[in-house]
């Protein structure tokens, strides 16, 4: 068996979701690539939760719904799932809280009750009893514990191990001969890559789907010297980076859309006030609070068009862990070079989606580095230059008054109604994004997968890259991939899609936003597939779609 899933499910508070992460993390071990999705309601407890861990040969960066293993905290585990088991699925459950004839129960509860642990436990248990049933090695659930727990460890293994002895091997999992890869969620993957970027400090205040970025910095801050700060609202994140990026720190935020707006004003600032800054914007339904804990990709227009006046803006939509890890990286850079706002978009499925993470596959992460003040003569701080890219000095440099302004302002930084003035300055700024679009042009911002010259092209954006990219393998179709949508390099969207007769465009929208975003730019999409009810597209459901189209 070289492509199965796992579907591990409780209560919110159960610990469902670290749970998901170590049985990727095992089953990584066996050389399998790993994708994990999680469906959680918007509650702290009680509420029904699961998440589905799918191994494959090849790289994956989407689920299925069919499941080849279900295991069961509670009783909704099984009522909610037993629709998506396979022919040949195993259930393993507590018999002491689920009811069942199917299956495989083991008295999860006395045992806990027997070696005095915690409830939260029987995660260990029962994760312990999935590892015998399917042919996994206790060495490797010992390895696994001893590298993802960090309390009660002893006690842990000890639940686990009296879960593993409770069953028989039921089906063998094959073991591949493939190089083993860490499994990393893409919050940590977007973490990581602001630190590739000289990220120093890192602004946020919680909002699904992004709270794992500010977790994951906050954990690493000593090791890196990181400044992470959870003020009291995103108006005032917004201002605290702006203040560190006046006095020279790379800063980066982090909302969704709801914090999003409060941001615009703060954005806007940035954009006249030419202090950088890049934002992750996690995408979820709305309009309003809509479905805070599931995905959508319903802010590209948002991204494109926020905030009050006209300004250059570099806007970036990763598909997967290694892109996100990339264009983390690059866009703190080219924010740092144009000194413009940076707008990362992503998503749920994207955010808090686990991959198989080969860092050798992000490519190369090299400057560009801003153009800082040769310290000599006087220094303005908006100098009127040939590019637009004034040179850079900070608060305290010796020789450098360094004032910034959100009012129109001449090259020092001084307040201005003048007309003259007020023309040159706007120019001078949006002069910024000819060079940025002349620079991108050595990146690959529009990409092409599946097969090449196929004459019928599923377009996508964003996190509907690997399922897009699995289905075109399937059916023989190209697949094609804009990354950045602000500047648009429409000179590589048109070679990707050259000699294509048909294409349909794939989105967790209602509206069809990158249809009409190609639209404007001239290029007419056949055929829109559209889903909009938080979850996203599995393979089978996306393969199903387009052969009716």
């Amino acid at each position: 068996m070289k492509d199965f899933s796992i579907l591990i499910a409780g209560k919110a508070g159960d610990g469902v979701d670290k749970s998901s992460l170590i049985i990727g993390e095992i089953l990584a071990q066996l050389g399998y690539r790993i994708y994990i999705y999680r469906d959680y309601p918007s509650v702290i407890r009680g509420g029904h939760t699961f998440s589905i861990i799918r191994c494959a040969k090849n790289k994956i960066a989407a689920h299925e719904n069919i499941v080849d293993v279900l295991l069961a905290l509670n009783q909704d585990s099984i009522d909610l799932h037993k629709s998506r088991l396979s022919a040949k699925a195993i259930i393993i459950y507590d018999s002491g809280a689920v009811k069942s004839d199917l299956g495989f129960g083991i008295p999860i509860g006395e045992i806990i009750k027997e070696v005095k642990a915690i409830d939260l436990m029987r995660n260990s248990c029962i994760i312990g009893a999935m590892c015998k049933s399917i042919g996994v090695e206790k060495g490797i659930l010992e390895k696994i514990f001893r590298e993802n727990i960090t309390r009660e460890l002893d006690l842990n293994l000890k639940v686990a191990f009296l879960g593993f002895d409770r069953l028989e091997e039921v089906i063998k999992i094959e073991k591949l001969d493939q190089r083993i890869l860490p499994v990393v969620t893409g919050n940590e993957a977007i973490g990581k890559g602001f630190i590739k970027g000289g990220m120093k400090t890192y602004i946020a205040y919680p909002m699904t789907p992004v709270s794992g970025v500010l977790h994951y910095l906050a954990a690493v801050s000593e090791e890196f010297s990181l400044n992470i700060i959870h003020p009291e609202n995103e108006i005032a994140v917004m201002l605290m980076a702006m203040g560190f990026s006046y006095a020279g720190t790379r800063v980066a935020v982090g909302s969704s859309g709801g914090g999003f707006c409060l941001m615009t004003e703060g954005l806007s600032f940035s954009g006249m006030a030419e202090l950088p800054v890049v934002v992750l914007l996690g995408q979820r339904p709305g309009p309003s609070t809509g479905l805070p804990t599931y995905t959508g990709q319903t802010e590209l227009n948002f991204a494109l068009s926020a905030g009050q006046g006209e300004f250059t803006r570099f806007v970036v939509a990763p598909g997967d862990a290694e892109e996100v890890y990339y264009w983390s990286a690059l866009s703190m850079n080219l924010a740092w070079k144009y000194q413009i706002p940076a707008i990362i978009l992503c998503d749920k499925t994207l955010n808090e989606g686990a991959y198989s993470f080969d860092i050798g596959l992000a490519g190369e992460i090299n400057g560009p580095e801003p153009l800082l003040w040769s310290k000599s003569g006087e220094y303005k701080r908006y100098e009127n230059v040939k590019n637009g890219i004034s040179p850079l000095a900070f608060p305290s440099e010796k020789g450098a008054v360094v004032k910034v302004n959100s009012y129109e302002h001449d090259e020092a930084g001084i307040t201005t109604e003048d007309k003259d003035l007020t023309t040159a300055m706007q120019d001078k700024r949006l002069r910024k994004a000819k060079y940025l679009l002349e620079e991108l042009e050595q990146y690959e911002t529009v990409k092409v997968y599946a097969k090449k010259d196929a004459s019928t092209a599923i377009l996508c954006w964003g996190s509907n890259k690997g399922v897009c990219v699995e289905v075109g393998d399937k059916l023989g179709l190209r697949v094609v991939q804009p990354t950045v949508f602000s500047p648009f390099l429409l000179k590589q969207f048109k070679e990707a899609i050259k000699g294509v007769k048909k294409i349909i465009c794939v989105e967790n929208n209602a509206a069809g936003q990158l249809a009409d975003f190609v639209k404007f730019h001239g290029i007419d999409v056949d055929d829109r597939v559209l889903k909009y009810d938080g979850r996203p597209f599995t393979p089978a459901e996306l393969e199903q779609k387009i052969k009716a189209r």
